[in-house]
């Protein structure tokens, strides 16, 4: 995998620090592969994703995408790993995956692509960098406000730095029978989707009908309880869903499309983690 220490570059300092939580990108192949372990931990042993041979054997969440991504991290300080022969390592908490489209053009596109027909939307908006987000997990002792808040603060910051105009990404909810799923599918459906301009359809093959309640049946309180965090997240930061969800088998869930353009974020938000991304600079 030919990533190699960022030596030199602004991208190897902190993107934030809460007490002993630091966020930041990953620094090394090590670092990388520690993120992976940690996907693998929440993925496939906490959740139902299915392994392959190769990922029970090394025990890590990886794909050729890994290799051309950056890495964001949540690192804890103060419960560092006990590595072979007493030496310690601060313990990787958190990690989200990101690819820059200017990056992801020069190799083989984005991972979103396998799902979603994203590019009339890219050739729709020259001179917009687009970024995937990815890969997103949190062990289960650290999900709470300040790891989200560091991740989210990590984001802000590659945005920045990065100029990105949108991001865009699948996001899950847990399960592959999108019946039993047709309350927050329908919600997204009717109130959330993506305006025609920035509109994403899930491709033809992989296309599940989100619109399985009609707007009327649909109780909103109890699909926003029923969505997961991270799609409620995107959707108070402003952001859009595509048409269509996709099961994913391997994964154990149903995909929804994310597309967020950088200048609908709530000023809220932008006032919190500040507009040069320094509220928890370190």
């Amino acid at each position: 995998m030919p990533v190699g220490r960022l030596v030199g570059s602004s991208l190897d300092a902190s993107l934030g620090r809460i007490g002993s939580l630091e966020v930041r990108l990953a620094r090394t192949v090590g670092e990388v592969k520690r993120a992976q372990e940690l996907r693998y931990r929440v993925f496939y042993e906490e959740m139902s994703a299915i392994a392959d041979a190769r990922t029970l054997m090394t025990r890590r969440d990886a794909d050729a995408w890994d290799a051309i991504c950056d890495h964001i991290l949540v690192i804890d300080h103060a419960n560092p790993e006990v590595k072979p022969f007493g030496k310690t390592r601060p313990r990787i908490v958190g990690t989200y995956r990101v690819l820059r489209q200017s990056v992801a053009e020069r190799h083989d596109g984005f991972y979103t692509a396998g799902e979603y027909d994203l590019q009339p939307l890219i050739d729709s908006k020259p001179g917009l960098e687009f970024l995937e987000l990815g890969r997103s997990c949190v062990l289960p002792a650290y999900r709470g406000k300040r790891t989200v808040e560091l991740l989210w603060q990590g984001i802000w910051a590659y945005v920045l730095r990065h100029r990105i105009d949108v991001m865009i990404g699948c996001a899950s909810l847990e399960g592959t029978d999108p019946r039993r799923l047709a309350l927050p599918l329908s919600f997204l459906h009717h109130n959330c989707p993506a305006p025609e301009g920035w509109r994403v359809r899930a491709l033809p093959h992989r296309f599940t009908d989100m619109n399985r309640l009609s707007r009327e049946a649909v109780d909103a309180r109890a699909a926003i309880q029923a969505l997961p965090p991270l799609i409620k997240g995107y959707l108070r930061l402003g952001a859009y869903i595509g048409d269509g969800a996709v099961v994913d088998h391997q994964f154990g869930t149903t995909d929804v499309c994310i597309v967020m353009p950088v200048a609908n974020i709530s000023e809220r938000y932008i006032a919190f983690y500040g507009a040069d991304a320094g509220r928890r600079a370190s």
